[in-house]
């Protein structure tokens, strides 16, 4: 019964963790969420298929690999977009959580290409509409691990809200 409260409490420290570090460039970000899905759900408060984990376990490895592999850049340009992109990528969650589970992640991704534009509207993102190829690889290395991190944390959420 106390490995439950602690395993709920590691899961929630994680969960936290990695909304945090969606906001700075760190790779580990989508493992952390993947393993605060983990401990979430060994702790018996949510309960999360199979096929789950392995499609967003696969996910958070692969956004992994391209945040820690992708080129250093400019770290006040990328803190700018990762807060356009964080910001409304949490905000398409939560409005994808209000259609439904199945819309959630498709809010999650929205939001992520929403708060894109927007940050190419700004003089630091202005670069990012000059061709396609580039806006396609800025929106893969940037936003893809949001996506995946922000979707997985949206996974928990829903898991103590069914």
């Amino acid at each position: 019964m106390i490995g439950q409260y602690i395993l709920l409490a590691l899961g929630f420290a994680a969960w936290a963790a990695s909304l945090v570090f969606i906001f700075k460039p760190r790779w580990w970000a989508a493992p952390l969420a993947w393993l605060a899905l983990l401990l979430l759900h060994l702790s018996y408060y949510i309960g999360v298929h199979t096929d789950t984990f392995i499609f967003w376990g696969i996910a958070a490895a692969l956004a992994a690999g391209m945040t820690y592999l992708r080129p250093n850049v400019d770290d006040a340009t990328l803190s700018a977009s990762k807060l356009y992109i964080a910001v409304s990528a949490i905000a398409g969650c939560l409005l994808g959580m209000l259609l439904g589970a199945r819309m959630m992640v498709l809010g999650v991704i929205v939001g992520a290409f929403i708060g894109l534009m927007a940050f190419t509207r700004t003089p630091a993102g202005r670069p990012l509409r000059l061709a396609y190829s580039d806006f396609l690889y800025y929106f893969c290395a940037k936003c893809l691990p949001v996506i995946v991190t922000v979707a997985i944390d949206g996974i928990a959420i829903e898991g103590f809200i069914l």
